[in-house]
């Protein structure tokens, strides 16, 4: 009953000012603050401020209010705790087979041989170091595996 007395006034006071600018002969400005003047009554009519005085005065809303709150932190550090672990359960698997994966055949993504080729790898030995650095790509190539390409 007092939001409504309070609203009831707002607009009252807004219609007044609206009519002292629209005698000062600015019109459009009159308009303006009339439509603003009008929006408290509209609300009152409408049940909206009824509805946000329930909201506000209950209790149970605002142990409500609570209870998303607590889920929303409870959701935010579960996030925070996986992603300081290094990914949900299903994506630290596909890690492991993938590591296990490179274990059991480490020259899986070496290209292939072409015809004439020997396939003996070669020894410290026989390796000649080059001119040029080798490029390592491995960072790439664990890239896009990871998204399957």
């Amino acid at each position: 009953m007092l939001a409504e007395t309070i609203c009831s006034a707002v607009s009252a006071a807004g219609l007044g000012i609206a009519a002292i600018t629209a005698y000062r002969k600015r019109f459009l400005a009159a308009t303006r603050i009339a439509a603003y003047s009008l929006i408290p009554v509209g609300l009152v009519m409408t049940g909206v401020v009824q509805w946000v005085s329930d909201l506000v005065f209950k209790p149970s809303t605002w142990v409500g209010f609570g209870v998303l709150g607590l889920s929303w932190v409870l959701f935010a550090s579960s996030r925070a705790v996986e992603r300081r672990r290094g990914g949900t359960r299903k994506e630290r698997k596909a890690a492991a087979r993938a590591e296990q994966g490179a274990a059991v055949a480490p020259a899986a993504s070496a290209p292939s041989l072409g015809a004439g080729q020997s396939a003996a790898p070669q020894t410290k030995a026989n390796a000649k170091p080059s001119a040029e650095p080798q490029e390592d790509f491995s960072d790439i190539e664990a890239i896009l595996k990871k998204h399957g390409i």
